[in-house]
């Protein structure tokens, strides 16, 4: 049998994310930020491309960001209620960190396996905040999939997308347990 982890295992089968308006100060500071960035990086990366990278956002970058939302939600003619919810994400925390995707040319590794690294850092990033005590939690929105949005507010570059917007901070209110997966009914075992 292999040495198993049962501390590890539990964190992971206990797991939950808190929700970003949930979150207040204080937030990690830089070297507790760096070692929790430090164990998202140690995450499954086909041909050691680092198909993507870090961007923190700290309180007065996150007012701004609010700012470019309303006024780009209005030049895209969202109404007011679309607007409102994603600025309330920028306005109402302290500390994010934006995990941009980065496509590298690859002869061996399909874009597609690039995307899906992204999408795990994102859960490190996640687990390792909550693991270090934190409140976290994993967003995203409109203005994250806005191309001009993206370009102006974090200085995107042509084949650079966000994978997704973790916010971090000290939970001020515990979320209810919601419903898990049915694994029996999700799961098809093949022995033959």
């Amino acid at each position: 049998m292999p040495d198993r982890n049962d501390a590890a295992l539990d964190f992971l089968l206990t797991r939950r994310s808190r929700p970003a308006k949930t979150l207040t100060g204080p937030v990690p500071d830089d070297d507790t930020l760096r070692t929790i960035l430090t164990a998202a990086a140690r995450t499954p990366d086909h041909g050691k491309l680092e198909p993507w990278r870090f961007i923190v956002l700290r309180s007065a970058a996150l007012s701004r960001l609010g700012d470019l939302v309303a006024r780009r939600g209005a030049e895209l003619g969202l109404d007011l209620e679309q607007i409102a919810k994603a600025r309330l994400a920028y306005d109402q925390t302290d500390l994010a960190v934006v995990v941009v995707e980065v496509q590298k040319p690859s002869p061996k590794i399909p874009a597609i396996e690039q995307t899906y690294s992204a999408g795990a850092v994102c859960l490190a990033l996640l687990n390792a905040a909550l693991a270090a005590g934190w409140g976290a939690n994993w967003l995203s929105g409109w203005p994250s999939h806005d191309a001009a949005f993206v370009r102006e507010a974090l200085h995107l570059e042509e084949g650079e997308r966000v994978a997704g917007i973790v916010h971090l901070g000290t939970e001020k209110a515990t979320p209810p347990e919601r419903p898990r997966p049915d694994i029996d009914a999700l799961t098809t075992w093949i022995d033959a």
